[in-house]
């Protein structure tokens, strides 16, 4: 049996939006992660580099960087829409 593992420092959510061709992630546990892919595989791959590179600019700018969870887990759902009060 061949079975990927998807390696992530932080844990993810992947959120499916009005528009079919675009999907919304962050990182609940890196604040201020934050992008777009066009699939789920897009957002995976992009979100694994993009922390890397988020990491990098927090050490960069001497602010902290979050411990990694110790348990990440990838989260995909419909995106969350703010209702707005009339």
């Amino acid at each position: 049996m061949n079975e990927r593992v998807i390696e992530l420092k932080y844990s993810l959510i992947i959120e499916a939006t009005a528009d079919p061709n675009f999907f919304a992630f962050y990182s609940p546990d890196l604040e201020g992660f934050t992008s777009v892919g066009h699939s789920v595989e897009d957002c995976l791959y992009k979100a694994k580099w993009g922390m890397e590179e988020h990491i990098s600019l927090l050490k960069e700018r001497g602010l902290p960087i979050p411990e990694a969870n110790p348990k990440p887990t990838v989260t995909i759902q419909n995106e969350v829409r703010l209702e707005i009060a009339p």
